[in-house]
């Protein structure tokens, strides 16, 4: 269209972007910067240096195209159905341990490093995985994840023998290897997938995946493989029911990752995940670890997180031992606590998503559902005691609404006090904490049980969460990632501001046809 400028002459323009008038432009529509035309497009690293996307976070660059696609619902559902069948391998053994002692002739302890060797591998293998994850991307990772979650479901099946314990323990350890391509994906899937305004929900509904496999994991191996130490045979049978229906769903999940799972859509969904596009192929892995442990909120948050998941990990994993103890053969109830526990911890997941997707107040928010977890933990402990089934369900779901709601929270905060490092990262440094709070916690626990009684091991875990509110509190709420989306929200505002002065300009100025 033809403007007048400020000097009262007519040059042609763009979508009112400044240029001169010995000049024909035009708009990059993905990028939304100028071109002189008969000049070679820039490629993509090129079109914006470093220095440029600095700027975009303070609002000095004009924002770039952005859309969301109905595909990220498919991505998100996928996703979840093969975390789900991850965790449900994590707690299968753990919820009826005292069976699976009598099968395979072991300890309690034996049977608890099933669980702990998911939080074992995790340690050392997050950041290969990590690194992984920024070099090749989310449709690598997630075959990784589905594919090795599947094989080592298969192996289970021929540990099915009383001599076996040692396969099915390699093959726990295959399975625990895939969780470290699944554990730092939420954040990843929603970022990359997700419109700024439910981005946080994404991820509370990737995570909700993960707790809704621990859920069936409480639920279903009691019902399943009921407790008969008079016939091994028929235990042994029950056992491969539950290994051959985990294997088939496992096949079935990773022929759809294959089928289904995409690497990002063609434009990014928003404006600080299109910054984050021109990262240059020079990015170090290592710097960006290093400068996540310069940032003094992320350590803070690093060390709660890791403190109140892992407590969380060990109420899992001994749950079953905490029941019987009180309440000789109820094992089918503590698999119903257990998924009492996790099912309203999904329902405060999801709320606690939603909430900090409109409000943004992620520190008073986390803050928040510490100090109640903090009270629903004494609570449990306190009552765990009474000889009422009934009192064990209700604080149990207490319990597990804020202390799993706290997950995603986790998650979100960690990019939000990051930003612009990549999602991936600080999720694997935070799962890598509680991964390693959760070993120490369950070990300690476990043998605090075991000398002192129930209540001595959970007074423990209640002491160190105390100590994550302390650190929470300490918490430099620094959204960058907020502040990202806004600058350039308002750098977009001041543009068809722009563009509707220039078009009013240009009307006033331009002279009526007259029809003879």
């Amino acid at each position: 269209m033809t403007m007048v400028d400020a000097d009262g002459t007519g040059c042609s323009v763009a979508k009112a972007t400044p240029t001169t008038c010995s000049k024909e432009v035009v708009i990059n529509g993905l990028n939304g910067y100028a071109e002189p035309v008969g000049h070679e497009r820039k490629s993509a690293k090129d079109a914006r240096p470093p220095e440029e996307r600095e700027a975009m976070l303070t609002g000095d660059v004009k924002p770039i195209q952005t859309q969301v696609y109905w595909t990220r619902f498919l991505i998100l559902i996928v996703f979840s159905l093969y975390s789900m069948v991850n965790a449900f391998q994590w707690i299968q053994y753990s919820i009826i341990a005292n069976i699976f002692c009598t099968f395979y002739q072991v300890s309690f302890e034996q049977v608890d490093w099933l669980s702990v060797v998911y939080m074992l591998v995790y340690v050392p293998l997050i950041f290969p995985a990590a690194w992984l994850l920024d070099k090749k991307g989310l449709r690598i990772v997630a075959l990784l994840g589905s594919g090795l979650n599947c094989i080592g479901a298969w192996i289970k099946i021929a540990s099915v023998r009383q001599d076996l314990f040692g396969v099915t323990m390699f093959a726990q350890t295959v399975c625990s290897i895939a969780q470290i391509f699944i554990l730092g994906l939420p954040s990843r899937v929603a970022s990359v997938w997700f419109g700024p305004k439910e981005v946080s929900t994404a991820c509370a509904s990737a995570v909700l995946g993960n707790q809704l496999g621990v859920a069936f994991g409480f639920l279903l191996p009691p019902i399943l493989v009921p407790n008969t130490p008079e016939d091994l045979n028929l235990m042994a049978s029950n056992i491969s029911i539950l290994f051959y229906g985990t294997a088939t769903v496992a096949t079935v999940l990773f022929i759809l990752v294959v089928a289904v799972f995409k690497e990002k859509p063609p434009l990014p969904p928003s404006q600080s995940q299109a910054v984050l596009l021109d990262s240059p192929d020079e990015y170090s892995y290592k710097q960006s670890i290093i400068n996540l442990f310069k940032n003094v909120p992320f350590v803070l948050l690093l060390l709660s997180y890791g403190i109140l998941t892992g407590s969380y990990y060990s109420v899992g994993t001994l749950l079953n031992q905490m029941i019987i103890t009180y309440y000789k053969d109820e094992e089918l109830n503590a698999g119903r606590i257990g998924l009492t526990l996790v099912v309203s911890g999904m329902v405060g997941s999801i709320i606690s998503g939603f909430w900090v997707d409109r409000t943004k107040t992620y520190k008073q928010t986390t803050l928040a559902v510490y100090i109640i977890s903090f009270i629903g933990m004494l609570v449990f402990t306190f009552t765990l005691n009474l000889g009422y089934l009934q009192v064990v369900f209700v604080t149990a779901g207490a319990l597990g609404f804020f202390m799993t709601g706290y997950l995603p929270l986790g998650f979100e905060f960690g990019v939000e006090i990051t930003y612009p490092e990549p999602e991936g990262t600080s999720s694997g440094l935070l799962n890598a904490s509680a991964q390693l709070f959760g070993i120490v916690f369950t070990l300690a626990q476990g043998r605090l049980k075991a000398n002192y009684g129930t209540l001595v091991g959970n007074l423990f875990l209640c002491s160190w969460i105390f100590v994550g509110i302390i650190l929470t509190v300490f918490i430099k709420s620094d959204l960058r990632r907020q502040q990202a989306n806004l600058a350039a929200s308002t750098q977009l505002a001041a543009r068809d501001s722009l563009e509707n002065v220039s078009t009013s300009q240009n009307e006033l100025h331009t002279p009526e046809e007259t029809t003879i």
